[in-house]
């Protein structure tokens, strides 16, 4: 067995641009790609210059007229980004199969973030869910629908590592955590591209942002980032490598300028690290307007100096609003660009169309595209609502609720009856109007005599947005003063003439994502007023939050008996929401980011470098605790579990050798629930200071009432050893480990073991 995976690596690595292992059939792959690399260079011996940049052109399809038309004729364009009808592809592909000199097919990518069509809770959400094999098959539902759409390339995951919850685009990854990062990656990577050749279900994925977007100064979007080799190594570059490893088919520049040296124009990351110790053959796309911003980076002198240096560094791809390459096109004309440094773009590009199948099958069923069946991706979409949020505090197991204590419901907050704001950020063909919210789903289950709804205050964002022209929902008018107010006391009322209060507040959908970064996490305009008021009245109250990043609640954490994160659940949202606060579903999420109790706290993550007394680690602020409000991994279930002590295989390792740690589990509960067992380690001393804690394992484990369960992990070289910068190389060092298993990262359950030479 073993060799067959590393025989099948081996060829993966050496002859397919995209496979990925397990490769299906490495002999015919081979002769595949002989004939595929033959049909290349005879396209490439026909082209001119000018051609071979239009080959090295995406562009947003924004402008539809002649001009445009007449692009895709000449052979200036040789992708798409942002077009979403099929039959608009059609008829694009049409013109370059049918007009174009070459005969050469357009390729078509979007943003296929979470879902298509249906949309499914935004991916920091879904890696809450701790369910690896839940989040590859909604990317492979997903893919198989947008594929047939007419889209073949997803401008996703994005698997940047986050630190800095002030930043908006935490909501399209994964959170802090390199280990769950990757696992996460690997995951939405096979369920895009599938486990073989990319096939006429499945789509290219392209890894974003390459890298270290997420670790912008101050959380602002695009601004620089200053970040060490060995925190790159370790953390930033650990869920990249891993999706490439398991057949990621392409990768995506970064915008921003990192280390002074901007991740577009970079040769160290884009070619030394990614192709020479890689192994990557695929395509490198540049972000929006990336390579024309190495001007505005202070970097490039000009756009022609642009467009060749981010050539020379590794850039295939240049996307831009309008297609433009300007600074590529003034080289080819004056003879500067460097011809083999084309060339050898040009061929990853026709390759990929060649590996998709695009020469053979450029064109779509129109009808196929828009008439699928819904209901299997309803019901996904549901239960990984469902799976993916997260129980933040239940005192007096006030949930689930005992619909039979309550008669009359207050359902009050912005985000209890908008759909727009239910779905979240980043939606492609999404139909805002079978969206559930939760105030429809609580209507719909009959289970209280009434539920009377208030929206209380209104949310809007200081600054607008530019991807605020996709909104759906029609915003409403800004509330005067005296409005405002009369609204406010108006949901008092409501939760006045009540037995249980349920409150829906967070963040809209515009709040997070691209170009929505925020300098306070706290619940945004009047909600904490508003929340104060009512809980003076005694009342029981349900916090319901939606959102796409931590936020600050250190006032609800403590006087709100009941809090759920639901993020931004997507479509089937509302169903999930009551399904989970009935207790037809049981809460299982656990956190993929540390949440501060503060803004002023951030950068707070889980596996920093102990201190010269760590015993008052949670002592850093005179005036706070310089702990969080919830740890990474936190996440309660309506289910009592209990970890028994680890058992070791054995007490030491030599180096390189694995050793694996058991646990038992037991549900001690009458409820049925999962629990997400999760493994920690301390290195003690080494080569270099390693963090306190990090996570080395975990498994999502279902547990009927009393059911015990062993999981099992296990440690070998690649879990025990890190990039240190005292030696600049991959070490594993002899030393002593702590380690502990258990719900969150603040396990108590612990045993040591050694590694020895």
């Amino acid at each position: 067995m073993k060799s067959t995976t590393f025989l099948c690596t081996l060829l993966s690595a050496a002859f397919a641009v995209l496979v990925a292992a397990p490769c299906a059939s490495p002999q015919n792959t081979v002769s595949g790609d002989r004939e595929i690399d033959r049909k290349v260079e005879a396209l490439l011996r026909q082209m001119t210059v000018e051609e071979k940049i239009g080959q090295l052109t995406q562009s947003f399809h924004f402008v539809k007229n002649a001009k445009s038309d007449q692009r895709v004729v000449n052979g200036e364009i040789g992708a798409y980004v942002w077009e979403t009808d099929p039959a608009e592809i059609n008829r694009l592909q049409h013109l370059a199969i049918e007009k174009s000199r070459l005969h050469i097919p357009l390729i078509f990518m979007m943003d296929v973030i979470h879902g298509y069509g249906v949309t499914f809770p935004v991916p920091i959400a879904t890696a809450a869910s701790w369910d690896m094999p839940m989040i590859e098959n909604e990317q492979r539902m997903v893919a198989k629908v947008a594929r047939n759409a007419g889209l073949q390339w997803a401008a996703s995951p994005m698997v940047d590592i986050a630190r800095d919850p002030r930043w908006g685009r935490i909501i399209e990854g994964a959170g802090e955590d390199p280990y769950l990062g990757a696992k996460v990656a690997v995951a939405q990577t096979r369920g895009y591209q599938g486990t073989g050749p990319v096939d006429g279900d499945h789509m290219v994925v392209s890894l974003k942002h390459f890298a270290g977007y997420g670790y912008s100064e101050g959380g602002r979007d695009h601004d620089e980032a200053l970040i060490p080799e060995s925190v790159l190594r370790n953390i930033v570059l650990k869920p990249f490598k891993a999706a490439i490893d398991a057949g990621a088919g392409s990768v995506m520049s970064a915008y921003m300028d990192l280390n002074d040296v901007p991740a577009t124009g970079n040769h160290w990351l884009l070619t030394d690290v990614l192709r020479t110790e890689w192994g990557f053959k695929g395509v490198v796309v540049s972000d929006n307007n990336a390579v024309t911003d190495l001007v505005a980076h202070g970097f490039a002198k000009d756009q022609e100096d642009a467009g060749t240096r981010a050539l020379a560094a590794g850039v295939d791809l240049q996307m831009s609003n309008f297609g433009n390459v300007s600074g590529l096109l003034a080289a080819g004309k004056d003879g500067t660009v460097n011809v083999q440094e084309l060339d050898r773009s040009v061929r990853r590009m026709l390759k990929l169309k060649y590996h998709l199948g695009l020469f053979d099958r450029p064109y779509i069923d129109e009808s196929a595209a828009v008439n699928f069946d819904r209901q299997p991706l309803l019901k996904a979409a549901r239960n990984a609502a469902e799976r993916s949020a997260v129980l933040l505090k239940n005192a007096d197991n006030l949930l689930p609720l005992r619909t039979n204590a309550y008669k009359k419901v207050a359902l009050i907050g912005p985000l209890a009856d908008s759909k727009q704001n239910t779905l979240g950020p980043w939606l492609t063909r999404e139909n805002v109007d079978e969206t559930v919210t939760v105030r429809q789903a609580l209507e719909e289950s009959k289970r209280f005599d009434s539920v009377t709804y208030a929206q209380g205050v209104q949310l809007r964002r200081l600054y607008g947005s530019p991807f605020d022209l996709f909104l759906k929902e029609k915003p409403q008018a800004p509330w005067t003063q005296e409005e405002a107010d009369a609204q406010l006391a108006h949901a008092v009322d409501v939760a006045r003439d009540s037995d249980l209060v349920i409150a829906v507040m967070g963040e809209m959908g515009n709040m997070s994502g691209e170009a929505a970064s925020r300098a306070s996490l706290d619940l945004p305009g009047r909600q904490e007023e508003l929340l104060k008021k009512i809980s003076a009245l005694g009342k029981p109250v349900v916090l319901v939050l939606m959102a796409g990043r931590p936020l600050t609640i250190s006032w609800e954490a403590e006087h709100i008996p009941a809090i759920l994160d639901a993020w931004y659940p997507g479509t089937e949202g509302g169903h999930a929401i009551a399904d989970l606060l009935f207790g037809d579903a049981n809460p299982g999420g656990k956190l993929p980011m540390t949440w501060p109790r503060d803004a002023n706290q951030i950068p707070m993550y889980l596996s920093h470098t102990a201190t010269q007394d760590p015993q008052n680690q949670g002592k850093r602020y005179w005036d706070a605790p310089s702990t969080p409000q919830f740890p990474f991994g936190y996440g309660l279930s309506y289910s009592k579990f209990d970890f028994a002590a680890p058992q070791l295989s054995a007490p030491s390792v030599r180096i390189a050798e694995p050793i694996t740690i058991e646990a038992q589990v037991t549900n001690s509960s009458e409820v049925a629930g999962d629990v997400v067992a999760q493994l920690y380690i301390h290195q003690r001393y080494g080569t270099s200071s390693r963090p306190d804690r990090e996570l080395k394992g975990f498994d999502r484990v279902p547990l009927k009432p009393h059911e015990t369960k062993a999981v099992h992990f296990t440690l070998g070289g690649e879990e025990l050893s890190y990039w240190s910068e005292a030696k600049k190389a991959w070490i594993q060092d002899a030393a002593d480990f702590d380690f502990w298993v258990g719900e969150d990262s603040t396990a108590s359950a612990t045993g040591k073991f050694a590694v020895i030479q």
